[in-house]
């Protein structure tokens, strides 16, 4: 009984939601693969920095 009432509350709430048009979505989706991209080959750089500077240091 209970479960019924939740999954037909659930029903009615996501006939509420605002849904993204297409564009929208695409264009957010890029700017997040964008974003990871760059930070992910910022902190790749920024480790064989300190990686180099830790090794020139023990050395």
């Amino acid at each position: 009984m209970r479960l019924t009432t939740f999954f037909g509350d659930v029903g009615r709430e996501m006939k509420k939601v605002s849904w993204p048009k297409r564009a929208e979505l695409v264009r957010s989706t890029i700017t997040v693969l964008v974003t990871v991209v760059f930070f992910a080959v910022f902190f790749a750089a920024l480790d064989m920095g300190i990686s180099s500077l830790i090794r020139l240091i023990l050395e």
